[in-house]
């Protein structure tokens, strides 16, 4: 696909999604959706990608919807949800393969709980998060009123919510909304490394564990601890858990491959 709307590069196993519409600190419409979705299909099935970095391009990282676009009167708001963002979103919890994300400005809306969803979030110093939904009288979509309760309890994710105020990045890091807060100026490089570093990792049992802790959203104790034994076994039969075994017996750093 000939993307124009994000910038995707492949580097070192790491394959980067930088949102690329900055002059309206890039909000999503349908095209860019598109081409994230593509992107991401990309990804999943392309083995030499083994970690996923998204980010945006210049001082914001998403102001969520394109209100221009949601305002044109031949568009329905639920189809913009269903197709714009829920794909997204899924894919983004579904591939397994680590998805970094590097928060470095605004994530607003749907560009917050986009940021919310992924694996590991780093958020630079002055990047700012809010549910900007309530302010135009709408309801927390992609995915935000799944993931944000769980987060960080029915309390604070109502009051997160309803009342749409500003959060820093060092709030959402003590709140457990992401991963880390990172300076201004190392966010991109600290990003990079940590992606590079899940890159070298055993891939299989990078996948199998978020598909774990998918899973243990979803159902009670005893059934996830069965859920656990069969993908452990899967985890066992890959080739990077005889390498990891090896290594440790034999004393020596493993080199993983992602099989």
């Amino acid at each position: 696909m000939d993307y124009k709307l994000i910038k995707f590069e492949i580097t070192n196993a790491v394959a980067k999604i930088t949102l690329n519409r900055p002059e309206v600190l890039n909000s999503f419409n349908k095209a860019m959706s598109t081409e994230v979705q593509n992107a991401l299909d990309h990804c999943s099935t392309d083995d030499s990608i083994r970690a996923i970095l998204f980010t945006g391009e210049g001082r914001g990282f998403c102001a969520g919807q394109d209100l221009e676009e949601a305002m044109a009167p031949d568009i329905k708001i639920e189809v913009i949800v269903r197709t714009t963002y829920n794909p997204m979103v899924l894919k983004i919890r579904e591939i397994e393969k680590p998805v970094i994300c590097a928060v470095n400005g605004v994530a607003a809306g749907a560009g917050a709980n986009i940021a919310f969803g992924c694996d590991l979030t780093l958020a630079a110093t002055s990047a700012k998060f809010i549910q900007s939904f309530i302010k135009i009288g709408l309801i927390p979509d992609s995915g935000g009123t799944y993931i944000l309760p769980r987060l960080v309890g029915m309390q604070r994710a109502a009051a997160m919510t309803m009342l749409g105020d500003k959060m820093t990045s060092e709030e959402a890091q003590q709140l457990g909304l992401i991963y880390k807060v990172v300076d201004d100026e190392q966010l991109m490089e600290e990003a990079i490394a940590l992606a590079e570093k899940l890159a070298q990792m055993p891939t299989v049992g990078l996948g199998l564990t978020k598909r774990g802790l998918n899973h243990g959203l979803k159902v009670d104790l005893p059934t996830q601890l069965e859920f656990e034994a069969g993908i452990q076994a899967e985890a066992a039969a890959s080739k990077d858990y005889k390498e990891g075994v090896n290594a440790f017996l034999e004393k020596r750093k493993p080199v993983f491959k992602g099989k």
